[in-house]
C-alpha cells in the first residue's frame, strides 16, 4: 500500500440518496481543510436508489455547514467499493451488519458514525487530561505518510475504548432515516448527525500534521 496514499473513508445508509451523502460531503469539506489530500470520503447504500441525486432537503443541509452537494450521484454498495477502505462510517447498526455481510475483513475498520464519533471524543479528552498516552507524534517529514499512518491505526485505538462510550439506548448509535418524511425528521438527522461529524473533524485538527509541527519547535 502506497503509505502516503489519502486515507479512504466510506459512508452508508440505505437509499444514498439522504444521510450518507450528508456525511460524504460534510467529511470531505472538512477534511480538505485540514489534511488538504489527506482524505478520499465517499458513500454507498445498501438498497441505493442508483443514479438518483441527493434529497433536495440534504442538500440544503451540506450547503448550510459549507459542503458542496453538487454532482452527486447514488450508486449500489458492493464489494468491490468497499475494497480498500480504511474506515466504514454506518447511519446504523443494521447498515453495519450489512457492510460486514459483504466483507467480514472490515469488521474492525466498520462503525456506525455516531458510536465512532463517542470513541473519538473519549480519546480526545484523555490525551487533554493526561490520561494514557495517545498515538506518537510520527515522523512529519511527509505529512500525507504520517496522517494516512494515524488514521489507518485509528479503528483499533478507537476500539479500546468502546467500554467507555457505550450509549444509554442502543437507538443513540443510529441516525434517523428521513426518506419520504416531513422536514422535522430531516432536521432530526442532521442533529443527529451534525455532532458526529463535527467530533470527528475535532478529532483531525487535533491530530493534524500542521499541529504535530508546531509541537516540534516549540
Amino acid at each position: 500500500m502506497d503509505t502516503s496514499a489519502p486515507v479512504r473513508i466510506l459512508t452508508v445508509c440505505t437509499g444514498n440518496i439522504c444521510r450518507s451523502p450528508v456525511a460524504e460531503r460534510l467529511l470531505q469539506a472538512g477534511l480538505n481543510q485540514v489534511v488538504p489530500g489527506g482524505f478520499e470520503v465517499a458513500s454507498a447504500g445498501t438498497r441505493a436508489m442508483a443514479g438518483d441525486p441527493m434529497q433536495p432537503i440534504s442538500a440544503d443541509i451540506v450547503r448550510t455547514f459549507g459542503g458542496d452537494p453538487e454532482g452527486f450521484v447514488a450508486r449500489q454498495l458492493t464489494p468491490k467499493i468497499l475494497r480498500g477502505v480504511d474506515l466504514v462510517l454506518t447511519m446504523t447498526s443494521v447498515h453495519r451488519g450489512e457492510v460486514l455481510q459483504q466483507d467480514a475483513s472490515l469488521l474492525k475498520r466498520t462503525f456506525t458514525i455516531r458510536e465512532f464519533a463517542r470513541m473519538l471524543d473519549v480519546l480526545d479528552e484523555r490525551a487533554a487530561s493526561g490520561g494514557p498516552a495517545g498515538p506518537e507524534t510520527p515522523d512529519v517529514g511527509d505529512p500525507l505518510a504520517a496522517n494516512a499512518a494515524l488514521w489507518r491505526a485509528l479503528p483499533a485505538r478507537a476500539a479500546g475504548v468502546r467500554h467507555l462510550s457505550l450509549p444509554a439506548d442502543p437507538a443513540d448509535n443510529d441516525i434517523v432515516d428521513p426518506y419520504r418524511r416531513s422536514p422535522e425528521v430531516y432536521r432530526q438527522m442532521e442533529d443527529e448527525l451534525a455532532p458526529a461529524i463535527v467530533s470527528i473533524l475535532r478529532h483531525a485538527r487535533l491530530n493534524s500534521p500542521d499541529r504535530w509541527n508546531a509541537a516540534k519547535t516549540l
